[in-house]
């Protein structure tokens, strides 16, 4: 996995110096409540040590990838983006891969309404393609109007109601490449 730029953001690997801020994030409701099919807050900073972890040793293939979003200049983190496969509903635990690719993002409350995620994404969409991939997915709760929102505004076109990944109802979003 390779570190991304834009003119304000650094896409990087996470790194153990990232606890804290993951655990302030990740438990946080307002940050939570519409990720996993059953929503729950980070309690300790040990969940918080484990997907630092887990982050920063993801290892799937290229272009995939867990990114940190931090500021260029300051440092200062802002959030999660990612693009990795998508799992497929199944009975079993875990899913199976679906054979898509799907991006996401996640970002502290800090840095809401700043246009962060659309950035971040925006930059992790060119990588996807210059990579070769032909189209990728996003799949939001279908009450999270705001991850809706940016997923529109990096081109995403709306798909409606889908059961097919996660065990779950989601909201589909797919953009091809150009």
């Amino acid at each position: 996995m390779i570190d991304l730029e834009t003119p304000r953001l650094l896409l990087r690997r996470f790194a153990l110096d990232d606890v804290d801020f993951v655990l302030d994030m990740y438990s946080r409701w307002e940050v939570q409540r519409y990720i996993g099919r059953v929503p729950r807050v980070m309690a300790s900073r040990d969940e918080a040590v484990e997907r630092v972890e887990r982050y920063a040793a993801f290892a799937e293939p290229d272009p995939d990838g867990i990114w940190l979003i931090a500021d260029r200049t300051t440092g200062e983190r802002f959030g999660t983006a990612l693009l990795k496969g998508l799992p497929a509903s199944g009975p079993s635990e875990p899913l199976e891969p679906s054979g898509e690719t799907e991006i996401g993002w996640h970002l502290h409350p800090d840095a809401w309404g700043r246009g962060i995620a659309s950035e971040a994404a925006s930059r992790v969409l060119e990588y996807a393609f210059g990579a070769g991939l032909d189209h990728v997915l996003a799949v939001t709760n279908p009450d999270n109007t705001a991850s809706q929102a940016v997923a529109r505004r990096i081109g995403m076109r709306d798909q409606g109601l889908t059961d097919a990944y996660y065990n779950a109802t989601c909201a589909l979003f797919r953009v091809d490449r150009a």
